[in-house]
């Protein structure tokens, strides 16, 4: 099941939100934890196993570790984190691994073929972060099973983020309320959030799409595929997040912001502080500053980089141009450290950096392989006899302006000051009100005709 669908937004969502308002508030998290599993049982009952036993895992280790001394919490934090990171390995990089093994060595090892987990990266992460924190003192372990497993099966952010931190809403999945105002600015959040996936990001998807179907190539409609990509992609995750946050909201939860504006940076060390923020934040808590940050030799300090953002793009996917897309970005914030040349180009072209290496960095993000990644970049460039212009490129130049414009306008907080003026006047509350209806009645006449795509970001 997924936000931009009918199922859930007429049938699952009514019913959870009419439960949950209901019951009494000690019952509250139980409501949540039961809807959040047929949630995710819906798409993959023969996978929910795998969820149970991970929320049992560091329930029990979590409690365990109240009651032991130093040595004993160590021993079950680091248990708890190789099962569950093996678990991981096992279903998301196993393959990979023997393909690897297997290209290397010529031999044939057959595959494993196991069905990955949706979510799995990201409801593992926030089980790292609990155990962690509960070693570290940061958190006192959670001692009623139903609240433990409503943080991590929570359905708005299960399945594609943000990664949240037992820490940031402890104290709400024990005490929590919801106001009128929460209501208004969840349910407002989440139709931002649902527009912007349905009208723009599956848009861009289907440019994509026709690009990759297309026997009319050309090196114009290479860059139309990789602009169209870059905003396919922030609008397609923004918006799941958006969507999470919101329904967070509406159920007592404060999910802290997972973008900001990252088209906007100067620099791609200010991007990856805008993009997908709760990812980069745990990279740095977790494995960042525990291997010694950047308070260490320059020698070490290049190593604790390289290998945060080579599991970043692992973390991604498993396969080689994920690797190369974290190592990619691992060799621009080293020369930008080390350089400082970003700083020193005018803004404008600060910006035009960023944005030319970011959108490079998706097409090698979006290859089905290496080999596609390299025709891709082939094409960008002009190699291969490719025409610079077509009449099929024209076409689509053409059909698809006014969503690029929306698309650039969209990516920038001009959208948001623009209703935050409008809010502020006395037909505020009713131009809000027709919005927010345009955008659930254009959505669901998207929806019902079918041409939505699943959320980018499942697969991780």
């Amino acid at each position: 099941m997924i936000f931009s669908s009918i199922p859930f937004l007429y049938y699952f969502l009514p019913v959870v939100l009419i439960a949950h308002f209901l019951m009494p508030k000690p019952g509250k998290n139980a409501v949540l934890l039961l809807f959040s599993l047929v949630f995710y049982g819906w798409g993959e009952p023969k996978l929910l196993f795998l969820m149970i036993a991970t929320i049992l895992l560091f329930y029990f280790c979590g409690l365990a570790m109240g009651r032991a001394g130093q040595k004993g919490r160590k021993f079950l934090c680091i248990f708890a984190a190789a099962v569950s990171v093996g678990l991981l390995g096992l279903f998301k990089y196993a393959d990979f691994f023997v393909e690897s093994f297997n290209g290397v060595t010529g031999l044939s090892v057959p595959l494993l073929r196991l069905a990955l987990p949706v979510g799995i990266s990201f409801y593992t992460f926030q089980c790292l972060s609990y155990i962690v924190d509960v070693y570290r003192g940061k958190v006192p372990p959670q001692k009623n099973l139903v609240s433990f497993g409503a943080y991590v099966a929570l359905f708005p952010q299960l399945i594609a983020g943000p990664i949240v931190r037992y820490a940031d809403v402890a104290r709400e999945l024990d005490s929590r309320r919801t106001s009128w105002d929460d209501l208004s600015q969840g349910f407002g959040r989440f139709l931002t959030g649902l527009g912007k996936k349905v009208l723009l990001a599956d848009q861009f998807a289907l440019l994509c799409r026709i690009f990759r179907e297309s026997g009319n190539q050309s090196v114009v409609f290479y860059w139309v595929y990789a602009a169209a990509f870059t905003l396919n992609i922030y609008f397609d995750f923004s918006g799941y997040s958006d969507m999470a946050i919101g329904l967070g909201r509406i159920f007592g939860f404060h999910f802290l912001e997972n973008f900001d504006y990252p088209y906007l940076s100067k620099s791609v060390t200010e991007f990856w502080r805008r993009w997908h923020m709760s990812l980069g934040s745990w990279f740095r808590d977790y494995v960042y500053i525990p291997l010694g940050g950047s308070r260490v030799s320059r020698w070490k300090w290049v190593r604790n980089i390289l290998v945060v953002w080579m599991l970043t793009g692992l973390w991604h996917g498993a396969a080689w141009n994920f690797v190369l897309w974290g190592l990619f970005f691992a060799c621009l914030l080293l020369l930008e450290k080390f350089s400082g040349f970003a700083e020193k180009l005018p803004k404008v072209l600060r910006h035009g950096y960023v944005l030319l290496a970011v959108m490079l960095s998706f097409v090698l993000f979006n290859a089905g392989s290496l080999t596609e990644a390299g025709r891709d970049f082939m094409g960008l460039f002009g190699f291969g006899n490719l025409p610079l212009y077509t009449a099929e490129t024209g076409y689509y130049l053409r059909s698809y302006a006014v969503l690029f414009v929306l698309g650039i306008l969209g990516a920038t907080p001009l959208p948001k000051m623009l209703g935050n003026r409008l809010a502020g006047t006395k037909l505020g509350p009713v131009l809000a009100l027709i919005w927010r209806v345009f955008l659930l009645l254009a959505a669901t006449a998207y929806m019902v005709d079918g041409s939505f795509s699943p959320f980018l970001y499942f697969r991780f």
